[in-house]
């Protein structure tokens, strides 16, 4: 194919994209009101996108059990970008030039909302993260400016990174560390720049900054060249199924030292991975602890049991939280046309969620405290949290 050949098909696709979502805009005839609901149901996070999905379809089956919104019962369009940002794209694409949804909720690791957030931008279909903490999901890289569609749930890594190093000084009074980041992953890079930058700030020193990729499976020769070095403390901002591997790894090899990392932590199966007893004298921030004792928290987790036969996890929380900001996002914009429930988004104020009362602010960013979580003997012990 010539390349003007190639671009008159480029803009053939995008132009039958675009009638695709603009026929499916506010459609007030349609029988039910459709929200996608897009996560990491296979892949390297799949715990995490199968806790947040059924987090977003409890909060839907109870609004529908109260009468849905709008005088419509509302559908949850289930979508899987196999923990990858292409399949993330491709997925968006789908939910929103031929299921027709209003809005988007849904994405855990923060590449996959990154891609997520392009084609919302483009398609101009809501799209609310769950747990991508990355600055660059909201705010354009380039250009600097907030994304007008795009939205999340959670805090982001500068507050988390901060926190986490805040906590190593102040309450561990470790002050030598090693990083080990994630190259493939813009939220292992995002948080451990951040942590580097509150670490060095506060008087701690980095001694060296390692690096691994998603999917490697032996880690000893870093860990042994991270031995030497006689670090406090390892900061590991990754996933829990390579964290796993490496805390486990280095246990093997005589590392004895606490190791931190973050919200990418919390799943059932950084136990299974890691076993319990190498995972003693870890610890994660995370955005959520089942150990909180309010009356609406217990009364989730109580419900969450109910429904799945498990206790839920942060991402279960915050799906919840995300589905269930859309569905009052809708309510108020008294609208199914996406760009009044993008408008409705962007005024959330104070909305009470289980992770705690929710702000948008400028940057559509969740103005949320932190939780820190210690791993003891196989369970999540609460720690502490901080406040933004």
């Amino acid at each position: 194919m010539t390349k003007s050949g190639f671009k008159l098909l480029m803009v053939a696709l995008i132009v039958l994209i675009s009638a695709g979502v603009l026929a499916g805009c506010g459609d007030s005839a349609s029988k039910d009101i459709k929200i996608g609901v897009l996560n990491e149901m296979t892949g390297g996070n799949a715990t995490m996108g199968t806790s947040s999905a059924n987090g977003a379809k409890m909060a839907i089956k109870e609004a529908n059990a109260k009468g849905g919104i709008l005088g419509k019962q509302i559908q949850a369009v289930i979508a899987d970008n196999k923990s990858e940002p292409s399949e993330s794209a491709n997925a968006m694409t789908k939910l929103a030039s031929q299921d027709k949804v209003v809005a988007v909720t849904g994405i855990f690791a923060s590449s996959n909302a990154i891609a997520t957030s392009s084609v919302a931008e483009a398609t101009k279909i809501p799209f609310v993260a769950v747990g991508a903490t990355n600055p660059k999901v909201t705010v354009d890289e380039a250009s600097g400016k907030v994304k007008n569609y795009t939205f999340r749930v959670c805090f982001i890594d500068p507050f988390q990174g901060t926190v986490g190093a805040n906590f190593v000084l102040n309450t561990l009074h470790l002050n030598k560390a090693v990083i080990l980041v994630d190259n493939s992953s813009d939220y292992s890079k995002g948080l451990s720049t951040f942590f580097k930058e509150a670490y060095t700030k506060g008087g701690g020193s980095i001694l060296a900054e390692e690096a691994y990729l998603q999917k490697d499976q032996d880690f000893k020769t870093i860990l042994t060249k991270i031995k030497a070095l006689n670090a406090e403390i390892i900061y590991i901002p990754g996933y829990y199924e390579e964290v796993g591997k490496i805390v486990k790894q280095a246990r093997e090899i005589g590392i004895t030292v606490p190791i931190l990392g973050g919200d990418g932590w919390d799943s059932p199966k950084l136990v299974e991975v890691g076993t319990s007893a190498a995972l003693n004298n870890t610890y994660f921030t995370n955005h959520y602890s089942v150990d909180d004792t309010s009356a609406t928290s217990q009364a989730f987790v109580e419900a969450y049991k109910k429904e799945y036969g498990q206790v839920p996890d942060a991402m279960a929380v915050l799906g919840y939280d995300a589905a269930n900001i859309v569905i009052d996002a809708i309510k108020r914009a008294n609208s199914l046309e996406p760009e009044k429930i993008r408008e409705a988004l962007a005024g959330t104020k104070d909305y009470s969620a289980i992770t705690g009362n929710t702000t948008l602010n400028a940057t559509h960013d969740a103005v949320k405290s932190v939780v820190i979580i210690e791993m003891k003997d196989g369970k999540q012990v609460f720690k502490t949290t901080v406040k933004p």
